[in-house]
């Protein structure tokens, strides 16, 4: 069909506190049908490890994906399957929660680079997975190919595939792409993503165009969400730019959510709570 995509809205993240008192910039954090099957994307990025350092101590999850992306720093986790370890700039961690996981994430504190920064998205799942036994991976720098476009675009391939190279997150239930987009000045990129899935950008750095319209400039801490088609198109003028660009499949389901647990009904938010407080959410 080759139907470029128009922007629907662009939003500017807002400044929230999340965790035992991180500071950080909340893209969105809603279910919305124009962005199903995602709920929240919060970017997280400062020089004063005040800012961070707390953390975000021990909680559970339940029906959802989290997928935490490190651009600069060290992030040590750990959870309740017994996975460890610290994740540090260029890795991901991907943990489907499932029937329920509990976990931690604690920014580590460099005295020579106080710098943190990263992405943390939240995917949901459907109700025939919303169950499923938990799973954890982490995604080392070396693991995600970078792709070139051209000799002005660059792409780091997460999940998803560009001209026959895949990134090393697959068997998602949702099919999400997510992609690290550099683009030099006056550059352009055409990518095809499915017709009927959502997609999502969010502004790193730097300013673009990001349909055919060339009406409006979209600079860091925006969010831009899509209307439908089979591509998108985005420009450079005399700036570089560096985005996510996020799409998936969508659920077209009830959503229930309270906290870090996302359910269909208010029933499945009340037992899944009851089990955290009776010592019986940790299925596997």
């Amino acid at each position: 069909m080759n139907k470029i995509r128009k922007v629907k809205l662009t939003l500017k993240s807002r400044s929230t506190t999340e965790g035992a008192g991180v500071r950080l910039k909340r893209a969105f954090g809603y279910a919305d049908p124009s962005l199903d099957p995602f709920l929240l994307l919060d970017d997280f990025h400062s020089d004063d490890p005040n800012d961070y350092i707390a953390g975000f101590p021990w909680h559970p999850h339940r029906g959802i994906e989290t997928i935490t992306y490190i651009l600069h720093g060290k992030v040590e986790h750990g959870d309740s399957l017994g996975n460890g370890g610290v994740i540090e700039a260029g890795d991901v961690q991907w943990m489907t929660a499932g029937s329920g996981i509990v976990h931690q994430e604690m920014p580590h504190k460099d005295e020579n680079d106080p710098k943190l920064a990263g992405f943390q998205l939240w995917a949901n799942l459907p109700a025939s997975f919303k169950m499923m036994e938990p799973r954890y991976r982490e995604v080392k720098k070396e693991q995600i190919p970078e792709v070139s476009i051209n000799d002005k675009v660059k792409v780091k391939i997460i999940a998803g595939e560009i001209n026959g190279t895949k990134g090393p997150v697959e068997d998602i239930v949702t099919e999400p792409e997510y992609l690290d987009v550099a683009m030099d000045p006056n550059s352009e990129l055409k990518h095809s993503i499915k017709e009927g899935n959502n997609v999502i950008a969010y502004v790193i750095e730097g300013e673009a165009y990001f349909d055919e319209d060339n009406e409006n400039l979209v600079g860091a801490e925006n969010l831009v969400i899509y209307r439908g088609g089979d591509h998108v198109l985005i420009r450079t003028t005399y700036k570089n730019v560096r985005f996510l660009l996020i799409s998936g499949k969508p659920i077209k389901e009830p959503v229930a959510w309270r906290g870090p647990i996302v359910m269909n009904t208010d029933e499945e938010l009340r037992i899944a709570f009851r089990e955290y407080q009776n010592g019986t959410f940790i299925k596997y």
